[in-house]
């Protein structure tokens, strides 16, 4: 199934090519990437186009491994990055690098959204932490924070330069139409570091699953796992947040939606990362179809809007069942 997921995400990132202000048929597409066709045709492709449509596909399986690892941890269905306010810390970061700081660059935008993202898990985290961690104290908690942050977002952008305060606020929709092979390629490295360190830390992440006590009794180290599980995960968000801007409730959705769809009992990192590349591969294209009609809309509103529906859903579904209400 997982493989089935990326095939999905694949086929859609190659149709998604064929999309633009020059139209080009799925053939020209396939010859292109084949390294046959027009000269032309090979441009907008591999140039232009193909860097876009692999960040659809990176940045959302990156995403799903973020909302499975703390979907895992806190063992609530909520327990995403985005929820809980991690990418909001990254964001914040960026904000303050190019507004206050005045710099640009790949490099520092991605190291002030590792850092923000990182020094925001670990704020969440001593805020919440009783002697252990509940999932829920450390979702409102992380909601908390997340709100604080977004009021210094908006105090920044609004006193800054109009010029600037644009660039910040379509970077802030998360868009990955202005991803480049210049930011795509350093992203795919430390993506793949990124993928490494989660398949090593997946039997960790399932022997958490069983509670501190089991995890300790089977030679597992649960405050050190937990630590280097909730680096990872906010990493992933750190990084998709840097090259694209935040892209909101795919690490949200992606993890549900695989385990409903393997029957599986638990969150599974493999499905929920090609759940996260095939969602965030339609969603690409579909903003591709809007484009084409209406006008450009960046990636990230347009899962923002299909992710608050399955929110309001999943509330609604958590309360029923909390509280005994027939479904």
């Amino acid at each position: 199934m997982s493989a089935a997921l990326f095939i999905i995400s694949g086929s859609v990132a190659v149709v998604a090519i064929t999309y633009g202000d020059y139209p080009l048929g799925l053939d020209q597409v396939l010859a292109a990437l084949a390294g046959s066709g027009e000269q032309f045709h090979r441009m907008i492709v591999v140039e232009w186009r193909l860097p876009v449509a692999a960040a659809a596909v990176v940045f959302g399986a990156l995403l799903g491994i973020g909302g499975a690892i703390f979907q895992s941890l806190t063992r609530n269905p909520l327990g995403s990055p985005d929820v809980i306010g991690f990418d909001a810390g990254s964001y914040t970061a960026v904000v303050v690098t190019i507004l206050v700081l005045g710099s640009g660059s790949y490099w520092s935008v991605a190291s002030a959204a590792i850092i923000g993202g990182l020094g925001t898990a670990f704020a969440v985290y001593a805020i919440a932490y009783r002697r252990g961690i509940q999932g829920f104290r450390l979702i409102v908690v992380g909601i908390g924070v997340s709100a604080m942050l977004g009021a210094i977002n908006a105090y920044l952008i609004t006193r800054a330069d109009v010029d600037d305060a644009m660039v910040v606020g379509f970077w802030g929709a998360g868009s990955i139409a202005r991803v480049s092979w210049t930011s795509m390629i350093p992203s795919l490295v430390i993506a793949l570091l990124i993928v490494v360190a989660a398949s090593l830390l997946s039997p960790a992440l399932r022997t958490l699953e069983l509670g501190d006590d089991a995890a300790t009794t089977q030679g597992a180290r649960p405050g050190l796992a937990r630590l280097a599980l909730l680096t990872t995960g906010v990493a992933t968000v750190a990084l998709v947040t840097a090259a694209a801007g935040p892209i909101g409730f795919v690490a949200l959705v992606a993890p549900q939606l695989a385990r409903r769809l393997t029957g599986s009992p638990g969150v599974s990192l493999l499905a929920a990362s090609g759940m996260g590349a095939a969602l965030l591969a339609c969603a690409h294209l579909l903003s591709l179809v809007i484009a084409q009609f209406y006008r450009a809309i960046p990636v990230g509103l347009i899962t923002v809007c299909l992710g608050g529906i399955y929110l309001v859903w999943l509330l609604i579904r958590e309360a029923r069942t909390q509280y005994g209400t027939p479904r």
